[in-house]
């Protein structure tokens, strides 16, 4: 059981080195930003991120039909 979990231990922590090393050798040195939102191309295919989606859903629209009441 201790062997699994040293040897577990230490494949993270070589991974964790490996991405540190990547970060500290490219150019800007910083993950990339996947964000759909702040995405260029997703924006110019007009795919929004969920929050931004549902954030449009709940606004009121001014030329909505009002529907009349069940009595």
């Amino acid at each position: 059981m201790i062997k699994v979990f040293l040897l577990t231990t230490a494949f993270v922590a070589i991974c964790m080195i490996l991405l540190a090393i990547t970060i500290l050798i490219k150019k800007n040195g910083r993950f990339p930003n996947i964000h759909v939102g702040t995405n260029k191309h997703m924006r110019q295919r007009g795919i929004k991120c969920v929050e931004t989606q549902d954030k449009d859903a709940r606004r009121d629209n001014p030329h909505a039909i009002p529907e009349r009441e069940k009595k």
